[in-house]
């Protein structure tokens, strides 16, 4: 049965417990495989657990650095003040990332024909955004974008989402995107008129480093 939450900080939760109990050793993290679940209010999409320490402040930074378009962390450092070690790490040597969300929906203005598509038609079936592409690995050499594909359908008179992850780490990835994936729903169901549905979440690979696993330094509490 698929798992359903009222917030994200519910699913974080959730998750990170059952990966801990449940999860197999895979690649230096524990692991589940092909996890999905339903958020009912994406507008819920703070991460409240003490512990993880989640900050709105960036991940408010990395949304708007994904309206942007600018794929390059230079833009990210200028929203947030500085920019943190691992998208350093991931950019090629002019600074662009591949993983900058923003930069992939416009690419063929992506977003906009989805808006243009709902907007004809409430049942259409296409209204899709692709991320990753098999086809363009060659360009993979320092980053490898997370999400496979984002897709919107209307139900009801409501915008419903889902993102289909081929990876996603429960501690640093899955807070943040689910973030700027949720405000992402916000905007679309805006620009065409839409109240606000569900958010399905699929990661074929949902993990968790083996160092942010629950020890005696990090002593999250167990809901």
């Amino acid at each position: 049965m698929t798992k359903t939450f009222n917030s994200a900080s519910e699913a974080f939760d959730h998750f990170y417990w059952k990966i801990y109990r449940d999860g197999v050793d895979f690649a230096n993290t524990k692991t589940l495989f092909n996890v999905g679940f339903y958020i009912n209010n994406p507008k819920n999409n703070y991460i409240q657990n003490e512990s993880r320490k989640w900050s709105e402040e960036y991940a408010e930074a990395e949304w708007q650095w994904y309206l942007s378009g600018d794929c390059n962390i230079k833009k990210l450092g200028e929203l947030y003040g500085k920019v943190p070690a691992i998208w350093k790490h991931m950019a090629d040597k002019y600074g662009n990332v591949n993983s900058n969300y923003g930069w992939q929906w416009k690419r063929r203005d992506q977003l906009e024909k989805v808006i243009a598509q709902i907007k004809s038609s409430k049942q259409t079936r296409q209204a899709a955004i692709s991320i990753y592409d098999g086809k363009e690995q060659d360009s993979y050499a320092t980053d490898t974008p997370c999400t496979y594909a984002v897709q919107f359908t209307v139900v009801n008179n409501k915008l419903n989402m889902a993102v289909m992850m081929r990876s996603n780490d429960i501690w640093y990835g899955f807070c943040n995107d689910q973030y700027c994936f949720s405000k992402l729903q916000m905007l679309v169901a805006e620009k065409t008129n839409l109240k606000l549905g569900t958010y399905y979440h699929f990661a074929h690979n949902l993990h968790c480093y083996n160092d942010k696993l629950p020890n005696k330094k990090t002593r999250l509490y167990h809901i």
